[in-house]
């Protein structure tokens, strides 16, 4: 019993002794294997579509046009029905041109 007690001791001893062993990953290393495991994570993203994107981007410029006329409108007190929708789709279509020219 007592063997077996001194056994169990020096093996968690040793345990511990290994455990702390261990050497620190330094901050530049940390830094640089971050870094690599944002680039793979790159490599893994779909690739944007260019000429859903043109489209998008001709859409947007195209509403954002016919913006200054409908403002015109709502100075001399004419409210158009569908500014409001527009400025929605603007901001939608916006949005997502962000969001694909990020990922």
């Amino acid at each position: 019993m007592k063997v077996t007690l001194v056994i169990l001791a020096v093996v968690l001893f040793f345990g511990l002794f290994c455990f702390s062993q261990t050497q620190p990953v330094q901050p530049g290393m940390r830094h640089a294997q971050e870094l690599q495991a944002g680039n793979e994570r790159d490599f893994a993203r779909p690739p944007v579509d260019p000429v859903a994107l043109r489209q998008e981007a001709d859409q947007l410029a195209a509403l954002a046009g016919s913006i200054p006329p409908d403002v015109q409108k709502v100075n001399k007190g004419l409210l158009s029905k569908d500014l409001i929708q527009k400025l929605k789709q603007i901001e939608k279509l916006s949005k997502h041109l962000r969001s694909e020219l990020n990922r």
